[in-house]
């Protein structure tokens, strides 16, 4: 949390780390990133304060884009996992990685290349593992269904599977909800709660897209489930029992924020967000009753990936600028512009004590305070 923000930052280290949309992840001095230098996958390890390379694995990974994807890298999408030592990717082809993150040993992996089919899943494999009782959950399949896996986070035993409907795009949370844990995330056509528990699939709302692009991240507020997508702008679901049996049930809909590539965060009881409507608008929204407090014209940016530090909201945006404006339910007021990214950019910022690491099209950039 910073008390001021410079007017500028200083450049420290650069690396060219390959394409991809991966965001980079910090613990214990280093930085991790997922990367691409078709036809493989690289999984890279950086000291923070120099930004020397401290350990590098690569593999194949063939993987040919949907023919009205192409204008975007192949990937990875979807950000690591890090939990007791060890770093988890899943690759754009829907390969599931463990790696020591001290040495960069690969402690197990499983392949699921041959179960996707890249006319069925346009942008390949986008959700970021999520930790679930000590096992790693993942959801592999595409449009014509998929299968959520749970493998020990430990060993790469495979634990449990459940069939459902195939992946969005956006990745999985946990919650608990009506004093039952499960993971919410969004499918291809519907949005979905899985108990953790019985693993059965508790309730289902459909959530159909032309393209079925649900990228959203949802929000979990309670019993209120917020999602959102670029052509049915953004809904909030009351879920929960109803005699026993699971239901979700629209509460609200705001047509007029519509969100693509880029999640809302939420902060002190207000979410905030970024729409495509009018070639980008940020917004504030009331998550109990879909109210908008307030909302810029427009022509904002393409794309914007949200993060708060401190009293700051912090977009990254798709040009390489980097903007802060102070968190209010009032209006929305840009304190800094910063250059962060030299391409284009659509990963989240990442925040460290000294500095901020931006990854844009080619490289990981530390900037300074």
């Amino acid at each position: 949390v910073r008390a001021a923000w410079p007017e500028a930052l200083t450049e420290g280290w650069p690396a060219e780390v390959g394409e991809g949309y991966s965001t980079p992840v910090v613990a214990d001095g280093r930085v991790f990133v997922h990367a691409r230098r078709d036809p493989q996958e690289i999984v890279s390890a950086f000291d923070l304060a120099t930004g020397k390379l401290l350990w590098s694995d690569a593999h194949t990974a063939p993987f040919t884009k949907n023919q009205y994807a192409t204008w975007m890298a192949k990937g990875p999408n979807a950000t690591p996992l890090l939990a007791g030592g060890r770093l988890y990717t899943f690759g754009v082809s829907a390969v599931l990685t463990a790696y020591d993150a001290a040495t960069g040993k690969v402690l197990w992996r499983h392949d699921y290349t041959k179960d996707i089919e890249t006319s069925k899943l346009f942008c390949g494999t986008a959700m970021a593992p999520i930790l679930v009782d000590r096992a790693i959950v993942v959801h592999v399949g595409d449009d014509r269904g998929g299968v959520f896996r749970a493998f020990d986070a430990v060993t790469g035993e495979m634990k449990w599977g459940q069939q459902g409907p195939g992946p969005g795009y956006a990745s999985p949370v946990l919650a608990t909800i009506d004093g039952e844990k499960q993971i919410v995330t969004m499918t291809d056509k519907s949005v979905v709660g899985v108990s953790t528990s019985t693993r059965a699939i508790l309730w289902s709302v459909p959530f159909p897209d032309e393209w079925n692009e649900n990228i959203v991240t949802p929000i979990v507020i309670d019993r209120m489930v917020v999602v959102s997508g670029t052509r049915k702008g953004t809904y909030g679901l009351t879920v929960g029992r109803d005699g026993g049996e699971w239901k979700a049930a629209e509460a609200w809909h705001s047509p007029e924020t519509a969100m693509y590539m880029s999640s809302p965060v939420l902060h002190d009881g207000v979410l905030y967000g970024f729409s495509t409507r009018r070639k980008g608008q940020f917004f504030a929204l009331d998550p109990a009753t879909g109210k908008t407090r307030w909302m810029t014209e427009g022509r904002d940016a393409g794309n914007a990936h949200l993060v708060v530090a401190g009293e700051m909201l912090v977009a990254q945006l798709d040009s390489g600028e980097m903007i802060t404006a102070p968190i209010s339910v009032d209006g929305f007021s840009v304190a800094k512009r910063y250059i962060t990214g030299k391409s284009a950019t659509y990963t989240h910022p990442v925040f460290t004590p000294g500095g901020v690491l931006v990854r844009d099209q080619t490289h990981l950039r530390m900037w300074k305070f």
